[in-house]
């Protein structure tokens, strides 16, 4: 068996300043450990389109989407679009455009092939982008352009997303809110940026597990068993989609978690029977965080051998 191994190389053009942690180095770290492990030769690697403007109107609202577009940085510049770590340069909109687009394009594999799995290794990540901004390194997010186009385009009833970002995604969150069609899972550290998703919400089905700093594994699998593998049977998922955020390794000084490894292949596979058993094993994945290089690449590897 083989996965989609979805990219693009504008994703290495989205440009931040010195220094910054969301750089174009991360997606080379993943693509020298896939040499490393000789993983590579069991992907079907797939080039990302760009995605369109009503795929993402389907999330965000045309003014945002108008605003990004008249941005105009030179070749050598980076704007600040969030008043704080959020950036645009000159190729980060097509950055961004395939970035969405693959996951797009993932659902699209998923659902019409009997290769039933896709990886979308892609830059800027997503799930801290509302309808109506940038936030957390994100312009669109690319997960929840996805899900909707399950929704939409595929005319699913059901899609989950589980996302195992350190960060909470509180755009994804708050986007598909009134969405019950929409399950979100999500473990972070809390309290911690971006200080949302502990509190209690009326709207579609969550389960928001917040979790302290120091979070190792034990600790980890315990929430994920308790809280989010039963909600996810009792949803019975037809499309699981993952924000496969790695920034809570214990490598990664993003935030204060201490996982490994072998924590992500666990909870890969325990993700990957919840689609085997409700949703035809049909999964996307997607690159959110993740910042320590070396811990990134050998994470991402061990998630793509479970899903494997």
């Amino acid at each position: 068996m083989s996965l989609y191994f979805i990219s693009h190389p504008a994703c290495l053009e989205h440009h931040t300043p010195a220094h910054h942690p969301e750089r174009p180095e991360r997606l080379s770290a993943i693509d020298d450990q896939l040499i490393t492990s000789g993983l590579g030769m069991w992907l079907d690697h797939r080039e990302a389109p760009r995605v369109t403007r009503e795929q993402l109107l389907r999330v965000h609202d045309g003014a945002y989407l108008d605003e990004l577009a008249g941005l105009r940085p030179g070749p050598d510049e980076t704007l600040c679009i969030d008043g704080g770590d959020t950036y645009v340069s000159a190729g980060s909109l097509e950055a961004a455009s395939r970035a969405a687009g693959a996951v797009v394009h993932g659902v699209d594999l998923v659902m019409g092939d009997a290769r039933n799995v896709a990886f979308c290794s892609v830059r800027p990540p997503g799930h801290h982008a509302g309808r109506d901004q940038a936030m957390g390194f994100c312009l669109y997010n690319n997960i929840a352009v996805g899900a909707a186009h399950g929704l939409e385009a595929h005319g699913l009833e059901r899609v989950a997303i589980a996302d195992f970002d350190v960060h909470h995604g509180n755009g994804t969150d708050d986007i598909f809110l009134h969405e019950p069609r929409v399950l979100l899972c999500s473990t972070f550290q809390h309290p911690y940026y971006p200080h949302a998703g502990a509190e209690d919400r009326h709207g579609a089905p969550r389960v928001n597990v917040p979790l302290p700093a120091g979070t190792r594994g034990a600790a980890y699998r315990a929430a994920v068993s308790d809280r989010w593998l039963p909600a996810l049977d009792a949803f019975r998922p037809q499309l699981l989609l993952i924000s496969a955020g790695f920034d809570g390794h214990l490598e990664d000084d993003m935030a204060g978690f201490a996982l490994v490894e072998a924590d992500y292949e666990w909870v890969t596979r325990e993700l990957r029977g919840i689609a085997e058993r409700h949703a035809g094993g049909r999964i996307v994945s997607v690159l959110e965080g993740g910042y320590a290089l070396s811990a990134l690449g050998r994470s991402v590897v061990a998630h793509l051998k479970a899903l494997l």
